[in-house]
């Protein structure tokens, strides 16, 4: 490793920005205690904003230490493509005609299971949730995952352990569910091309595995909070099962969303149809809740930033997956996870020449399993975050509460991958 000083500096802000993530209770202490700059600490406080703001002190730095024409120009080699497909495709899958939907398919299958209606609902919610991003994209499973749940089980006084612990196993089968195709998981598209992944091979070699564990990591927290689920069987409403809007309008909002899926890889193409759907969107308002803009674009700043830091982390992280066997990739990959992006540690990997299948297969089961561990760990989570964030105490998520609460489905996702055949 021989990285230069940017380089170094960027290693620097990308490890305090890791910090600045686990520490978003501290500012909104601060913003208590010094009220005339309030509005400042609840920005910092932000865990949406948390590398977007480091970023820029990355650029600014930059442009000190060699001029803003390479600020500009790195800025401007970065591929955005991911963030702002994610903002699209929130924006979405939010909208009132396909949680509609959403929620009355899951209704209808959790109808047919043995169980009291509020447990099997929060069941199908998060088993086959998660499974349908294999096919929508991860991100749009996680808002639709994330709103179903909100409507249903997400208030402000809920018990803390039933929030972390249904958020850390969302987290990580949201993660591990897209890997039932190879464009849907942001690690998987990564390599998918490059190395060969089609869809044979990911059912084969992932897929069945991550289906499995993620039914397991359903059924367990299930059964663990099912005191607290059966007594919201007796209020919860129809309505919720009931699709009131219009079928043309479904119609068209699920045209819209295939197409933005479809087109995930050229932004030029789903910002058009973003554009249209805004508008088609407001021609119809009366059967539309509003649109999650804000809750979108805060998630694609921070997978911004997180593009920008990330963009100067090759220097130490290819060194270290290169170096290491099949097994400590797997472990190390899962940990290294916690404290970057899934997606970005597959393309490194990918970086690196003449790797055997194992090493392959190390390297992405390590990266999925890993990623319900942080915000940071997956593309899709700080959409989750974003939703889900406000019914938790003083409307912040602890960042420690959740990574042990994604600790024992990570277990499972690691006996999964890592026993079975």
């Amino acid at each position: 490793m021989n990285p230069s000083p940017i380089e170094i500096v960027a290693a620097i802000l990308f490890a305090v920005a890791v910090v600045h993530t686990f520490s978003t209770r501290f500012f909104e202490r601060l913003a208590h205690r010094y009220p005339n700059h309030a509005g400042l600490w609840h920005l910092l406080a932000e865990v949406e904003v948390v590398f977007g703001f480091w970023a820029a002190i990355l650029l600014l730095a930059i442009a000190i230490s060699a001029g803003k024409t390479e600020a500009l120009t790195y800025l401007e080699s970065r591929n955005f493509t991911e963030p702002a497909f994610v903002f699209v495709i929130m924006v979405i899958a939010a909208s009132r005609p396909i949680i509609d939907l959403a929620g009355a398919a899951l209704s209808f299958a959790a109808r047919m299971l043995p169980v009291e209606r509020a447990t099997g609902y929060y069941f199908v919610v998060l088993s086959i949730g998660p499974l349908l991003g294999s096919f929508i994209t991860e991100p749009a499973a996680m808002t639709l995952s994330a709103l179903l749940l909100r409507e249903r089980f997400y208030r402000r006084g809920a018990p803390a352990a039933f929030l972390y612990g249904t958020l850390g196993v969302l987290f990580v089968n949201v993660s591990i569910g897209g890997t039932l195709t190879p464009y849907a998981a942001p690690p998987v598209l990564m390599v998918a091309e490059k190395w060969g992944f089609d869809m044979a091979f990911m059912l084969k070699t992932f897929g069945w595995k991550a289906a499995l564990a993620v039914v397991v990591n359903a059924l367990a927290v299930t059964a663990l909070f099912r005191a607290h689920l059966a007594k919201k069987s007796d209020t919860m409403s129809d309505a919720l099962s009931r699709i009131e809007v219009p079928k043309f309008i479904v119609v068209v909002h699920l045209l819209f969303l295939v197409g933005v899926v479809v087109a995930n890889h050229h932004p030029l193409v789903f910002g058009a149809l973003f554009l249209l759907f805004l508008g088609f969107a407001d021609a119809y308002k009366k059967h539309q809740k509003r649109l999650i803009l804000r809750e979108g674009l805060m998630v694609a700043f921070f997978l911004a930033g997180l593009v920008v830091l990330g963009g100067m982390q090759k220097w130490w992280l290819q060194s270290v997956l290169a170096g290491m066997s099949p097994t400590a990739l797997y472990y190390g990959a899962t940990a290294l996870t916690a404290i970057t992006d899934n997606a970005a540690l597959t393309y490194l990997g990918s970086l690196v020449d003449g790797v055997s299948d194992a090493f392959k297969y190390a390297l992405v089961a390590g990266a999925v399993t890993g990623g319900g561990l942080t915000v940071i760990a997956n593309a899709p989570n700080p959409a989750g975050f974003a939703l889900l964030r406000d019914t938790f105490e003083d409307g912040a998520i602890s960042a420690l509460w959740l990574f042990a609460a994604a600790l024992p489905p990570t277990l499972v996702a690691i006996a999964a991958f890592q026993l079975l055949p």
